[in-house]
Protein backbone atom coordinates (compact mmCIF):
# COMPACT_ATOMS: atom_id res chain seq x y z
CA UNK A 1 0.00 0.00 0.00
CA UNK A 2 2.78 2.44 0.93
CA UNK A 3 4.65 1.76 -2.33
CA UNK A 4 1.41 2.45 -4.25
CA UNK A 5 1.19 6.04 -2.98
CA UNK A 6 4.86 6.88 -3.56
CA UNK A 7 5.74 9.29 -6.38
CA UNK A 8 5.35 7.50 -9.73
CA UNK A 9 8.03 7.64 -12.47
CA UNK A 10 7.56 9.85 -15.53
CA UNK A 11 5.60 8.29 -18.37
CA UNK A 12 7.74 6.91 -21.20
CA UNK A 13 4.92 7.57 -23.67
CA UNK A 14 5.15 11.30 -24.41
CA UNK A 15 2.29 13.38 -25.80
CA UNK A 16 3.09 14.64 -29.35
CA UNK A 17 4.10 18.31 -29.44
CA UNK A 18 1.08 19.27 -31.53
CA UNK A 19 -1.28 17.90 -28.89
CA UNK A 20 0.47 19.18 -25.74
CA UNK A 21 -1.62 22.36 -25.37
CA UNK A 22 -4.99 20.60 -25.71
CA UNK A 23 -3.87 17.68 -23.51
CA UNK A 24 -2.70 20.13 -20.83
CA UNK A 25 -6.10 21.86 -20.77
CA UNK A 26 -8.01 18.59 -20.44
CA UNK A 27 -5.78 17.29 -17.67
CA UNK A 28 -5.89 20.65 -15.85
CA UNK A 29 -9.69 20.48 -15.94
CA UNK A 30 -9.55 16.94 -14.54
CA UNK A 31 -7.15 17.96 -11.77
CA UNK A 32 -9.29 20.97 -10.87
CA UNK A 33 -12.39 18.77 -10.62
CA UNK A 34 -10.53 16.10 -8.65
CA UNK A 35 -9.15 18.57 -6.12
CA UNK A 36 -12.39 20.54 -5.71
CA UNK A 37 -14.78 17.59 -5.52
CA UNK A 38 -12.23 15.58 -3.54
CA UNK A 39 -11.94 18.30 -0.92
CA UNK A 40 -15.73 18.60 -0.77
CA UNK A 41 -15.67 14.89 0.13
CA UNK A 42 -13.25 15.61 2.97
CA UNK A 43 -15.57 18.28 4.35
CA UNK A 44 -18.61 16.00 4.12
CA UNK A 45 -16.89 13.53 6.44
CA UNK A 46 -15.42 16.22 8.68
CA UNK A 47 -18.73 17.93 9.45
CA UNK A 48 -21.14 15.01 9.89
CA UNK A 49 -20.57 14.75 13.65
CA UNK A 50 -20.76 18.54 14.08
CA UNK A 51 -23.99 18.74 12.10
CA UNK A 52 -25.60 15.88 14.04
CA UNK A 53 -24.43 16.94 17.52
CA UNK A 54 -27.93 17.94 18.74
CA UNK A 55 -29.44 14.57 17.79
CA UNK A 56 -26.43 12.72 19.22
CA UNK A 57 -26.94 14.44 22.57
CA UNK A 58 -30.65 13.59 22.51
CA UNK A 59 -30.39 9.95 21.38
CA UNK A 60 -27.15 8.97 23.15
CA UNK A 61 -27.73 11.08 26.30
CA UNK A 62 -24.50 12.99 25.70
CA UNK A 63 -23.85 16.39 27.28
CA UNK A 64 -22.37 19.44 25.59
CA UNK A 65 -19.16 18.66 27.48
CA UNK A 66 -19.08 15.19 25.86
CA UNK A 67 -19.57 16.70 22.39
CA UNK A 68 -16.84 19.24 23.15
CA UNK A 69 -14.42 16.45 24.08
CA UNK A 70 -15.01 14.62 20.79
CA UNK A 71 -14.63 17.81 18.73
CA UNK A 72 -11.47 18.81 20.62
CA UNK A 73 -9.90 15.48 19.62
CA UNK A 74 -10.41 16.48 16.00
CA UNK A 75 -8.90 19.94 16.49
CA UNK A 76 -5.76 18.62 18.19
CA UNK A 77 -5.32 15.71 15.79
CA UNK A 78 -5.89 17.86 12.73
CA UNK A 79 -3.37 20.50 13.76
CA UNK A 80 -0.69 17.86 14.35
CA UNK A 81 -1.62 15.91 11.20
CA UNK A 82 -1.38 19.01 8.99
CA UNK A 83 2.30 19.31 9.95
CA UNK A 84 3.38 15.70 9.41
CA UNK A 85 0.99 14.53 6.70
CA UNK A 86 1.67 17.72 4.76
CA UNK A 87 5.40 17.03 4.69
CA UNK A 88 4.82 13.40 3.67
CA UNK A 89 2.87 14.26 0.50
CA UNK A 90 5.99 15.80 -1.07
CA UNK A 91 7.37 12.26 -1.42
CA UNK A 92 4.10 10.75 -2.70
CA UNK A 93 1.77 10.67 -5.68
CA UNK A 94 -0.45 13.61 -4.68
CA UNK A 95 -3.58 12.30 -6.41
CA UNK A 96 -3.41 8.85 -4.84
CA UNK A 97 -2.54 10.44 -1.51
CA UNK A 98 -5.66 12.62 -1.75
CA UNK A 99 -7.83 9.60 -2.56
CA UNK A 100 -6.35 7.45 0.21
CA UNK A 101 -6.93 10.11 2.87
CA UNK A 102 -10.60 10.39 1.89
CA UNK A 103 -11.01 6.61 1.71
CA UNK A 104 -9.59 6.13 5.22
CA UNK A 105 -11.70 9.01 6.57
CA UNK A 106 -14.86 7.47 5.11
CA UNK A 107 -14.07 4.02 6.58
CA UNK A 108 -13.41 5.47 10.03
CA UNK A 109 -16.60 7.52 9.75
CA UNK A 110 -18.59 4.27 9.41
CA UNK A 111 -17.16 3.07 12.71
CA UNK A 112 -17.88 6.47 14.26
CA UNK A 113 -21.54 6.14 13.30
CA UNK A 114 -21.68 2.59 14.68
CA UNK A 115 -20.63 3.29 18.26
CA UNK A 116 -22.22 4.98 21.26
CA UNK A 117 -19.13 4.79 23.45
CA UNK A 118 -17.76 8.29 24.15
CA UNK A 119 -14.13 7.20 24.45
CA UNK A 120 -14.25 5.15 21.25
CA UNK A 121 -15.75 8.19 19.53
CA UNK A 122 -12.91 10.38 20.80
CA UNK A 123 -10.31 7.92 19.52
CA UNK A 124 -12.01 7.56 16.13
CA UNK A 125 -12.35 11.33 15.77
CA UNK A 126 -8.62 11.70 16.43
CA UNK A 127 -7.87 9.10 13.73
CA UNK A 128 -10.24 10.83 11.29
CA UNK A 129 -8.36 14.08 11.96
CA UNK A 130 -5.08 12.38 11.01
CA UNK A 131 -6.49 11.17 7.69
CA UNK A 132 -8.15 14.55 7.06
CA UNK A 133 -4.69 16.12 7.31
CA UNK A 134 -3.83 14.47 3.99
CA UNK A 135 -6.31 16.50 1.94
CA UNK A 136 -5.28 20.14 1.71
CA UNK A 137 -1.57 19.49 1.23
CA UNK A 138 -2.22 17.05 -1.63
CA UNK A 139 -4.57 19.51 -3.37
CA UNK A 140 -2.21 22.47 -2.99
CA UNK A 141 0.73 20.46 -4.30
CA UNK A 142 -1.23 19.42 -7.40
CA UNK A 143 -2.21 23.04 -8.08
CA UNK A 144 1.43 24.13 -7.86
CA UNK A 145 2.51 21.37 -10.25
CA UNK A 146 -0.23 21.92 -12.84
CA UNK A 147 -0.58 25.72 -13.12
CA UNK A 148 1.86 28.56 -13.68
CA UNK A 149 1.95 31.68 -11.55
CA UNK A 150 -0.23 33.72 -13.94
CA UNK A 151 -3.31 31.54 -13.40
CA UNK A 152 -2.56 30.08 -9.99
CA UNK A 153 -4.38 32.73 -7.91
CA UNK A 154 -7.66 32.10 -9.73
CA UNK A 155 -7.36 28.31 -9.64
CA UNK A 156 -6.30 28.26 -6.00
CA UNK A 157 -9.28 30.48 -5.07
CA UNK A 158 -11.70 28.18 -6.91
CA UNK A 159 -10.29 25.18 -5.05
CA UNK A 160 -10.31 27.02 -1.71
CA UNK A 161 -14.01 27.78 -2.08
CA UNK A 162 -14.65 24.00 -2.18
CA UNK A 163 -14.66 23.84 1.60
CA UNK A 164 -17.48 26.40 1.72
CA UNK A 165 -19.43 24.30 -0.76
CA UNK A 166 -18.54 21.18 1.25
CA UNK A 167 -20.13 22.67 4.36
CA UNK A 168 -23.39 23.28 2.49
CA UNK A 169 -23.38 19.87 0.74
CA UNK A 170 -22.76 18.10 4.05
CA UNK A 171 -25.90 19.63 5.51
CA UNK A 172 -27.87 18.65 2.37
CA UNK A 173 -26.67 15.02 2.60
CA UNK A 174 -27.51 14.86 6.30
CA UNK A 175 -31.02 16.16 5.66
CA UNK A 176 -31.56 13.72 2.78
CA UNK A 177 -30.30 10.74 4.81
CA UNK A 178 -32.46 11.75 7.77
CA UNK A 179 -35.52 11.83 5.49
CA UNK A 180 -34.74 8.56 3.69
CA UNK A 181 -33.84 6.53 6.78
CA UNK A 182 -36.39 7.85 9.27
CA UNK A 183 -33.89 9.81 11.34
CA UNK A 184 -31.46 6.91 11.93
CA UNK A 185 -28.17 8.41 13.17
CA UNK A 186 -25.94 5.56 11.94
CA UNK A 187 -27.55 5.81 8.49
CA UNK A 188 -26.54 9.47 8.26
CA UNK A 189 -22.89 8.57 8.86
CA UNK A 190 -23.08 5.62 6.42
CA UNK A 191 -24.61 7.82 3.70
CA UNK A 192 -21.82 10.39 4.04
CA UNK A 193 -19.24 7.63 3.72
CA UNK A 194 -20.99 6.11 0.70
CA UNK A 195 -20.90 9.48 -1.10
CA UNK A 196 -17.21 9.80 -0.24
CA UNK A 197 -16.44 6.33 -1.64
CA UNK A 198 -17.89 7.45 -4.99
CA UNK A 199 -15.77 10.61 -4.85
CA UNK A 200 -12.66 8.45 -4.25
CA UNK A 201 -13.25 6.73 -7.60
CA UNK A 202 -13.77 10.13 -9.24
CA UNK A 203 -10.40 11.37 -7.91
CA UNK A 204 -8.52 8.38 -9.32
CA UNK A 205 -10.18 8.68 -12.73
CA UNK A 206 -9.86 12.44 -13.28
CA UNK A 207 -6.83 13.52 -11.22
CA UNK A 208 -3.10 13.23 -11.90
CA UNK A 209 -0.11 13.84 -9.66
CA UNK A 210 1.93 15.95 -12.09
CA UNK A 211 2.16 16.51 -15.86
CA UNK A 212 5.11 14.15 -16.36
CA UNK A 213 3.15 11.04 -15.27
CA UNK A 214 0.77 11.50 -18.22
CA UNK A 215 3.50 12.22 -20.77
CA UNK A 216 3.38 16.04 -20.61
CA UNK A 217 6.26 18.45 -19.94
CA UNK A 218 6.48 19.84 -16.39
CA UNK A 219 4.89 23.23 -15.73
CA UNK A 220 8.27 25.00 -15.64
CA UNK A 221 9.07 23.79 -19.16
CA UNK A 222 5.55 24.42 -20.45
CA UNK A 223 4.99 27.95 -19.08
CA UNK A 224 8.43 29.07 -17.90
CA UNK A 225 7.14 28.99 -14.32
CA UNK A 226 9.91 29.16 -11.75
CA UNK A 227 10.30 29.73 -8.03
CA UNK A 228 12.63 32.49 -6.85
CA UNK A 229 13.71 31.58 -3.34
CA UNK A 230 14.40 34.02 -0.51
CA UNK A 231 18.16 33.87 -1.24
CA UNK A 232 17.55 34.81 -4.90
CA UNK A 233 18.21 31.31 -6.26
CA UNK A 234 15.93 29.84 -8.91
CA UNK A 235 14.15 26.52 -8.38
CA UNK A 236 12.20 24.59 -11.04
CA UNK A 237 12.48 21.03 -9.66
CA UNK A 238 9.39 19.23 -8.34
CA UNK A 239 11.31 16.43 -6.61
CA UNK A 240 14.49 16.09 -4.56
CA UNK A 241 16.76 13.48 -3.01
CA UNK A 242 16.77 15.40 0.28
CA UNK A 243 14.94 13.70 3.15
CA UNK A 244 11.70 15.12 4.56
CA UNK A 245 13.62 16.42 7.59
CA UNK A 246 16.29 18.09 5.47
CA UNK A 247 13.67 19.78 3.26
CA UNK A 248 11.75 20.95 6.33
CA UNK A 249 14.76 22.53 8.02
CA UNK A 250 16.32 24.08 4.91
CA UNK A 251 13.25 25.41 3.12
CA UNK A 252 10.68 25.88 5.92
CA UNK A 253 12.28 26.60 9.29
CA UNK A 254 15.05 28.77 7.84
CA UNK A 255 12.76 30.67 5.46
CA UNK A 256 11.76 34.10 6.84
CA UNK A 257 8.99 34.51 4.29
CA UNK A 258 7.41 31.20 5.30
CA UNK A 259 7.36 32.41 8.91
CA UNK A 260 5.90 35.81 7.96
CA UNK A 261 3.13 34.29 5.82
CA UNK A 262 2.40 31.60 8.45
CA UNK A 263 2.06 34.17 11.26
CA UNK A 264 -0.19 36.24 8.98
CA UNK A 265 -2.39 33.20 8.43
CA UNK A 266 -2.47 32.39 12.16
CA UNK A 267 -3.62 35.97 12.92
CA UNK A 268 -6.31 35.81 10.24
CA UNK A 269 -7.50 32.41 11.48
CA UNK A 270 -7.91 33.95 14.91
CA UNK A 271 -10.12 36.65 13.37
CA UNK A 272 -12.05 34.13 11.26
CA UNK A 273 -12.93 31.82 14.14
CA UNK A 274 -13.20 34.72 16.58
CA UNK A 275 -16.12 35.98 14.50
CA UNK A 276 -17.58 32.77 13.06
CA UNK A 277 -17.58 30.69 16.26
CA UNK A 278 -19.32 33.39 18.28
CA UNK A 279 -21.85 34.78 15.77
CA UNK A 280 -24.96 33.36 17.53
CA UNK A 281 -23.86 34.26 21.07
CA UNK A 282 -22.60 37.74 20.16
CA UNK A 283 -25.60 38.77 18.05
CA UNK A 284 -28.22 37.39 20.45
CA UNK A 285 -26.63 38.79 23.62
CA UNK A 286 -25.50 42.16 22.26
CA UNK A 287 -27.62 43.03 19.25
CA UNK A 288 -30.98 41.45 20.07
CA UNK A 289 -31.06 39.01 17.14
CA UNK A 290 -33.46 36.07 17.01
CA UNK A 291 -31.49 32.93 18.04
CA UNK A 292 -32.64 30.79 15.09
CA UNK A 293 -31.78 33.51 12.57
CA UNK A 294 -28.37 34.07 14.18
CA UNK A 295 -27.53 30.37 13.66
CA UNK A 296 -28.31 30.61 9.93
CA UNK A 297 -25.85 33.50 9.64
CA UNK A 298 -22.95 31.07 10.24
CA UNK A 299 -23.79 29.22 7.02
CA UNK A 300 -24.50 32.43 5.13
CA UNK A 301 -21.14 33.84 6.32
CA UNK A 302 -19.43 30.81 4.72
CA UNK A 303 -21.42 30.51 1.50
CA UNK A 304 -21.50 34.23 0.66
CA UNK A 305 -17.71 34.35 0.57
CA UNK A 306 -17.35 32.00 -2.43
CA UNK A 307 -17.74 34.50 -5.33
CA UNK A 308 -15.72 37.21 -3.58
CA UNK A 309 -12.80 34.87 -2.88
CA UNK A 310 -12.63 33.74 -6.52
CA UNK A 311 -12.84 37.33 -7.81
CA UNK A 312 -10.14 38.58 -5.42
CA UNK A 313 -7.91 35.63 -6.32
CA UNK A 314 -8.31 36.54 -10.01
CA UNK A 315 -7.48 40.18 -9.21
CA UNK A 316 -4.19 39.03 -7.64
CA UNK A 317 -3.38 37.32 -10.97
CA UNK A 318 -4.27 40.45 -12.96
CA UNK A 319 -1.92 42.40 -10.68
CA UNK A 320 0.88 39.98 -11.64
CA UNK A 321 0.94 38.00 -8.40
CA UNK A 322 0.81 40.89 -5.91
CA UNK A 323 -0.89 38.67 -3.33
CA UNK A 324 0.46 40.59 -0.33
CA UNK A 325 -0.80 43.95 -1.57
CA UNK A 326 -4.27 42.58 -2.33
CA UNK A 327 -4.38 40.94 1.10
CA UNK A 328 -3.49 44.21 2.84
CA UNK A 329 -6.40 45.94 1.09
CA UNK A 330 -8.73 43.12 2.19
CA UNK A 331 -7.65 43.29 5.84
CA UNK A 332 -8.06 47.08 5.94
CA UNK A 333 -11.57 46.68 4.52
CA UNK A 334 -12.21 43.93 7.07
CA UNK A 335 -11.21 46.27 9.92
CA UNK A 336 -13.75 48.84 8.74
CA UNK A 337 -16.46 46.16 8.61
CA UNK A 338 -15.38 44.83 11.99
CA UNK A 339 -15.86 48.28 13.53
CA UNK A 340 -19.40 48.53 12.10
CA UNK A 341 -20.13 44.98 13.33
CA UNK A 342 -19.04 45.90 16.85
CA UNK A 343 -20.67 49.31 17.22
CA UNK A 344 -23.79 49.33 15.01
CA UNK A 345 -27.21 48.17 16.28
CA UNK A 346 -28.90 48.22 12.87
CA UNK A 347 -29.70 44.57 12.06
CA UNK A 348 -29.71 45.00 8.29
CA UNK A 349 -26.35 46.78 8.37
CA UNK A 350 -24.83 44.16 10.68
CA UNK A 351 -25.92 41.31 8.37
CA UNK A 352 -24.57 43.20 5.35
CA UNK A 353 -21.12 43.81 6.85
CA UNK A 354 -21.02 40.20 8.10
CA UNK A 355 -21.47 38.96 4.52
CA UNK A 356 -18.84 41.39 3.23
CA UNK A 357 -16.45 40.33 6.02
CA UNK A 358 -16.76 36.71 4.92
CA UNK A 359 -15.17 37.70 1.60
CA UNK A 360 -12.56 40.00 3.15
CA UNK A 361 -11.43 37.33 5.63
CA UNK A 362 -11.46 34.26 3.37
CA UNK A 363 -9.79 36.04 0.43
CA UNK A 364 -6.52 36.91 2.24
CA UNK A 365 -6.60 33.51 3.97
CA UNK A 366 -6.74 31.92 0.53
CA UNK A 367 -3.98 34.15 -0.84
CA UNK A 368 -1.59 33.54 2.07
CA UNK A 369 -2.23 29.81 1.64
CA UNK A 370 -1.03 30.25 -1.93
CA UNK A 371 1.86 32.55 -0.99
CA UNK A 372 3.36 30.04 1.44
CA UNK A 373 3.51 27.55 -1.47
CA UNK A 374 5.04 30.07 -3.88
CA UNK A 375 8.06 30.93 -1.71
CA UNK A 376 9.36 27.35 -1.47
CA UNK A 377 10.49 24.84 -4.12
CA UNK A 378 7.72 22.67 -5.56
CA UNK A 379 9.11 19.68 -3.68
CA UNK A 380 8.42 21.51 -0.37
CA UNK A 381 4.82 22.63 -1.05
CA UNK A 382 3.29 19.96 1.19
CA UNK A 383 5.70 20.81 4.01
CA UNK A 384 4.89 24.53 3.79
CA UNK A 385 1.14 23.79 3.75
CA UNK A 386 1.45 21.53 6.80
CA UNK A 387 3.60 24.03 8.69
CA UNK A 388 1.03 26.79 8.15
CA UNK A 389 -1.85 24.48 9.01
CA UNK A 390 -0.25 23.56 12.32
CA UNK A 391 -0.15 27.21 13.41
CA UNK A 392 -3.63 27.90 12.03
CA UNK A 393 -5.35 25.21 14.05
CA UNK A 394 -3.19 24.70 17.13
CA UNK A 395 -2.81 28.42 17.84
CA UNK A 396 -5.21 30.47 15.69
CA UNK A 397 -8.38 28.41 16.17
CA UNK A 398 -7.57 27.52 19.79
CA UNK A 399 -7.07 31.17 20.79
CA UNK A 400 -10.22 32.19 18.92
CA UNK A 401 -12.40 29.62 20.70
CA UNK A 402 -10.89 28.79 24.09
CA UNK A 403 -9.19 32.08 24.98
CA UNK A 404 -11.95 34.36 23.70
CA UNK A 405 -14.53 32.27 25.56
CA UNK A 406 -12.59 32.70 28.81
CA UNK A 407 -12.01 36.44 28.26
CA UNK A 408 -15.66 37.13 27.41
CA UNK A 409 -16.74 35.26 30.53
CA UNK A 410 -14.40 37.41 32.66
CA UNK A 411 -14.50 40.84 31.00
CA UNK A 412 -17.40 40.86 28.53
CA UNK A 413 -17.46 41.14 24.73
CA UNK A 414 -15.13 44.16 24.72
CA UNK A 415 -12.32 41.66 25.39
CA UNK A 416 -13.22 39.70 22.24
CA UNK A 417 -13.29 42.89 20.18
CA UNK A 418 -9.85 43.87 21.46
CA UNK A 419 -8.34 40.46 20.59
CA UNK A 420 -9.73 40.65 17.03
CA UNK A 421 -8.41 44.18 16.52
CA UNK A 422 -4.94 43.24 17.77
CA UNK A 423 -4.86 40.11 15.56
CA UNK A 424 -5.90 42.22 12.52
CA UNK A 425 -3.14 44.76 13.08
CA UNK A 426 -0.55 41.99 13.46
CA UNK A 427 -1.79 40.50 10.17
CA UNK A 428 -1.26 43.86 8.44
CA UNK A 429 2.29 44.18 9.82
CA UNK A 430 3.26 40.70 8.61
CA UNK A 431 1.60 41.37 5.24
CA UNK A 432 3.58 44.59 4.77
CA UNK A 433 6.80 42.62 5.25
CA UNK A 434 5.51 39.96 2.84
CA UNK A 435 4.48 42.53 0.19
CA UNK A 436 7.92 44.19 0.33
CA UNK A 437 9.59 40.78 -0.02
CA UNK A 438 7.28 39.91 -2.92
CA UNK A 439 8.39 43.09 -4.69
CA UNK A 440 12.03 42.08 -4.36
CA UNK A 441 11.29 38.57 -5.68
CA UNK A 442 9.40 40.02 -8.67
CA UNK A 443 12.47 42.02 -9.60
CA UNK A 444 14.50 38.81 -9.44
CA UNK A 445 11.99 37.10 -11.75
CA UNK A 446 12.24 39.95 -14.29
CA UNK A 447 16.02 39.78 -14.13
CA UNK A 448 15.88 36.01 -14.80
CA UNK A 449 13.56 36.52 -17.77
CA UNK A 450 15.93 38.97 -19.49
Amino acid sequence: MFHWILQQPDSKKLVPKAKIASAYKWHQLGVLLATCIGYIGYYIIRLVFTTEQTDIMKVYNFTTADIGLVLSCFGIGYGIAKLFMGALVDKCDSNRYLMLGLLLSAILNIFLGSTRNLYVMMFLMFLIAITQGMGAAACQRMIQLWWGRRMRGTIFSIWSSAHNAGSFICVAIVQLATFLFAGSLPAVFYTASAVSFVICIFILVFGADRPQVVGLPDISTYTGDKVILENGKVSVADSTKLSIGQVFVKYILKNKLVWAVTLTSMSLYLVRYGIQSWIPSYLVQNKGFDPSFAKWLIGIFELASVPGVIIIGAISDVLKGRRGLVSIACVIGMLICLTVYFFSNNHALIVTVLLIMGNLIYAPLTLVGLMVNEVVPKFAVGASTGFMGFFQYIFGETIATALIGILVNQYGWIASNTVLYVASFFAILFLIYTAISEGKLRKEVKREEK
